[in-house]
C-alpha cells in the first residue's frame, strides 16, 4: 500500500494519524520508512539535475558576457581601422549577445530558485524520514535502510558547506566590528 502520492505529502504527514489507524504500527512505519527513502532518492536526484541546469545556464551566461566584450573590442579594432561599417555590425553584434545575457541572467534566477525549492524539500523530507526512523526505534522495531548511505553523506556534505560557509561570515563579521 501507498502511503504517499506525492514527495510533499511526506513533508506533510502526520505519522501520528498514520499510526493510529495501523492494524501493526512498526510494520506500518518500516513501509512508511521505505518508501519515504524512495522518495528521498528522487528528491536527490531532482536536486543533483536541477543543480546542473543551473551550472549550465551559468556556464553559457559568462560565455555570453565574454562575447559582448569581443564584440566590443571587435568594433573598437575596426573604427580604429577606419571600417565603421564592420564596427557597426560588431556592435550589432554585441546588441544580440547582450539581449542573450539578459535573458540567460534570467533564467539562472528560475533555476538557482528551484534548486534551492527543491533542496528545502530535500531537508524537510530527510528531517521527516529521521523523524519516522526514531520511532520505529521508539516501538522496538529494526531500523531500515535501502542503501541510503551515500545519499546522507552527500547530505551531511552540503549541510556541512553551508555551516561552514556561515561560520566563516560570522568570523568576517566579528573582525569588522
Amino acid at each position: 500500500m501507498a502511503f504517499f502520492s506525492r514527495l510533499t505529502d511526506i513533508v506533510t504527514c502526520s505519522l501520528t494519524d498514520l499510526l493510529a489507524e495501523a492494524n501493526d504500527p512498526r510494520q506500518t512505519l518500516a513501509e512508511i520508512i521505505l518508501e519515504m527513502e524512495e522518495g528521498l532518492a528522487g528528491a536527490q536526484r531532482s536536486v543533483q539535475t536541477s543543480q546542473r541546469t543551473e551550472q549550465r545556464l551559468r556556464d553559457e551566461l559568462r560565455e555570453s558576457q565574454s562575447q559582448i566584450e569581443h564584440w566590443e573590442t571587435q568594433a573598437l579594432s575596426d573604427l580604429r581601422g577606419g571600417d565603421e561599417n564592420a564596427a557597426r555590425m560588431a556592435l550589432y553584434r554585441k546588441k544580440e549577445s547582450q539581449d542573450l545575457a539578459a535573458g540567460l541572467e534570467q533564467q539562472v534566477r528560475v533555476a538557482h530558485t528551484t534548486s534551492e525549492s527543491l533542496m528545502t524539500t530535500y531537508r524537510a523530507l530527510e528531517a521527516r524520514l529521521a523523524e519516522a526512523r526514531r520511532r520505529l526505534d521508539l516501538l522496538g522495531g529494526a531500523s531500515t535502510s535501502s542503501g541510503t548511505d551515500a545519499l546522507q553523506a552527500t547530505a551531511r556534505e552540503i549541510r556541512g558547506r553551508e555551516v561552514e560557509d556561515e561560520l566563516a561570515e560570522l568570523k568576517r563579521r566579528m573582525d569588522h566590528s
